[in-house]
């Protein structure tokens, strides 16, 4: 049964191209707050929309993105005509971000969440020692590499893909642990994780090779260990145009060449 969205909230990155269109938008549809809205209609790329679904988290408000942006993996086409019609008929998925937990060299304990991945990676020049728990247990004693990170499914066609890992259904119950330029085991190529799966990254030689930890857009510097999981008490929800949905961008994901 679709839902009629009466209260449409518009939140537009700092362009003018896309301040204009917000305002067309708004004038043509009439706005609101984000906060008395039945919806979020999210004008710019997906970095704004990364930002406003972390903002809006738990809120029970869909987002739904048109692309002004560069880059739209999670926007819809931008488009003024029909939006109530559309945002009728998109499809609304539930995401769940993951929960990281890194711990710094001075003991602070830093948390954070991400819809998209999880990395860690080296401060300078010098190669990044890792060794690679799953569940308490140890599944690689040393990975020497520029970095890692795991990605969700929403996740897996950011920078998960151009690490080369794999791409991920949307509602597949997974994690992609991928390495970034992996020396030794040099062939390792990630991978793949149950979403229940607690990942304990600990840092070799931390004053040596220190290690930044970044959830989306939020960096702790010098980690001595990252714990990451799926976390199960927060969600957002996105909306896609059915006729361009995740199981279509996925495929024409991994079919571009």
């Amino acid at each position: 049964m679709s839902q009629a969205f009466e209260n449409i909230a518009f939140i537009s990155s700092a362009t003018d191209e896309t301040e204009k269109a917000r305002k067309k938008l708004a004038h043509r549809y009439g706005s609101v707050p984000p906060d008395q809205a039945d919806v979020i209609v999210v004008l710019g790329g997906d970095g704004l929309m990364l930002q406003t679904l972390h903002r809006y988290m738990n809120s029970d408000i869909p987002i739904y993105g048109m692309n002004c942006g560069s880059i739209g993996f999670l926007m819809n086409e931008y488009l003024e005509d029909d939006l109530q019609a559309r945002l009728e008929k998109a499809e609304v998925s539930e995401i769940r971000p993951l929960h990281m937990q890194a711990t710094t060299a001075d003991g602070t304990i830093h948390e954070s969440l991400a819809i998209n991945e999880i990395s860690v990676f080296r401060q300078t020049a010098q190669a990044a020692k890792l060794e690679i728990q799953i569940d308490g247990k140890i599944r690689m004693e040393e990975l020497i590499c520029d970095g890692v990170l795991v990605a969700t499914p929403t996740g897996s066609t950011a920078y998960n893909l151009s690490a080369h890992g794999p791409i991920l259904p949307i509602d597949s119950p997974l994690l992609a642990l991928t390495p970034i330029s992996p020396f030794r085991p040099r062939h390792w190529r990630g991978a793949l994780l149950p979403n229940s799966a607690q990942v304990r990254l600990l840092v070799r030689e931390p004053n040596k090779r220190p290690l930044s930890a970044v959830a989306d857009h939020s960096e702790i510097r010098s980690v001595l260990e990252v714990e990451i999981r799926e976390d199960m008490e927060h969600s957002c929800k996105i909306m896609l145009d059915p006729e361009h949905g995740w199981t279509e961008r996925i495929l024409t994901e991994q079919f571009r060449y």
